[in-house]
């Protein structure tokens, strides 16, 4: 799956926590979408820059992390 940082125009997504995510802080993702980039990032660390992959290979992620 190929990937690329995103730059600042991230400001304005919605975010949505990993249904996995547990209140202990564990490590947690969170994921934003828009017609041509799926945006993804750690949950305890905001600020840090986020990774853009085509909606293509997020589908093929999850599909292959759910089996």
């Amino acid at each position: 799956m190929s990937g690329e940082k995103d730059g600042p125009d991230t400001t304005g997504l919605a975010w949505f926590k990993s249904s996995y995510s547990a209140g202990d802080g564990g490590q947690c993702v969170e994921v934003a979408a828009r017609p041509s980039r799926v945006h993804v990032r750690d949950s305890k660390d905001t600020t840090r820059t986020a990774l853009a992959v085509q909606p293509t290979a997020w589908t093929a992620f999850v599909e292959f992390a759910a089996l």
